[in-house]
């Protein structure tokens, strides 16, 4: 029952005698309280001053470091670069994952050295993958993509100039990533039968998977695709010839995004 916003509001109000106001509830945690009265104070009323949203912009920092520092510069009403500034002096540790939120809500690396690096292992490997698809897989932006495309089509390295120090590394985690890609899709080949039904039912017995939604969808989607080969055969044997070419364009988009799906399961374990 604390006051986000609107304290002077509210004491108005009793001093006129007032029995009730109108009020929004919020109802979550207090450090995201904290924010939406930063958010709210820098909008209207008194302006904070500036000494106050860099205080506040080092306290969401800490308490929300997964955001990027657009999204806190939004919120505390001091420039990107400011809050950059802020971040490196401050204490708090680095996001798993070297990952941030935007503020349009999507995860972007940090440094997409590696995302590159990733992207043209993926576009040599696979030529035929949309920028999407790519995008998706390596964890960088469409654009991203695009510009990696364009620069190996002109024979030039996926990293600009000026990321080049950071090439090996990210060349390294690309390489262990996509290696553990190919050596689980060439694994998948030779497993028999038994053995998927088998695995897929050891994931089935998981609470992990079983007791969310999330989990009970990846289930049913396996569990789907474990179909004997004879039974593909027989689906395929009666497709009609003029729904062919559809039915195989939409199996390839689907095994592509099974692969996008196995590389960005194999990169959370790197």
């Amino acid at each position: 029952m604390r006051v986000v916003d609107g304290v002077h509001r509210l004491r108005a109000a009793e001093l006129r005698g007032d029995k009730k106001i109108r009020i929004r509830f919020f109802d979550g945690s207090k450090a995201d309280a904290f924010v939406l009265a930063v958010g709210s104070n820098i909008t209207h009323g008194l302006p904070l001053s500036m000494a106050d949203r860099k205080s506040a912009a080092a306290r969401i920092i800490v308490s929300h470091p997964q955001w990027s520092d657009r999204m806190i510069a939004s919120v505390s009403g001091i420039s990107a670069g400011t809050v950059a500034e802020i971040r490196r002096r401050t204490s708090a540790q680095e996001v798993d994952g070297g990952s941030r939120i935007g503020q349009d809500g999507r995860v972007r690396p940090i440094n997409s050295a590696a995302g590159r690096e990733l992207a043209s292992r993926l576009i040599t490997a696979n030529p035929g993958l949309s920028l999407r698809q790519i995008a998706r897989a390596a964890g960088i932006s469409p654009e991203t993509a695009r510009d990696v495309r364009n620069r190996m089509s002109r024979g030039e390295d996926p990293l600009p100039k000026s990321r080049g120090a950071a090439k090996a590394t990210a060349g390294r985690a690309a390489e262990a990533a996509l290696d553990r890609a190919t050596a689980g899709a060439a694994a998948a080949a030779v497993v028999p039968m038994a053995e998927r039904l088998a695995a897929v039912h050891r994931l089935t017995s998981d609470p992990a998977l079983r007791f969310n939604e999330t989990g009970r969808r990846l289930l049913r989607l396996l569990n789907v695709n474990m179909l004997k080969p004879e039974e593909w055969q027989e689906i395929i044997a009666n497709v009609p010839p003029h729904c062919s070419s559809i039915v195989a364009s939409l199996a390839r988009e689907c095994a592509g995004m099974w692969d996008e799906i196995a590389v960005r399961v194999d990169l959370q374990l790197a």
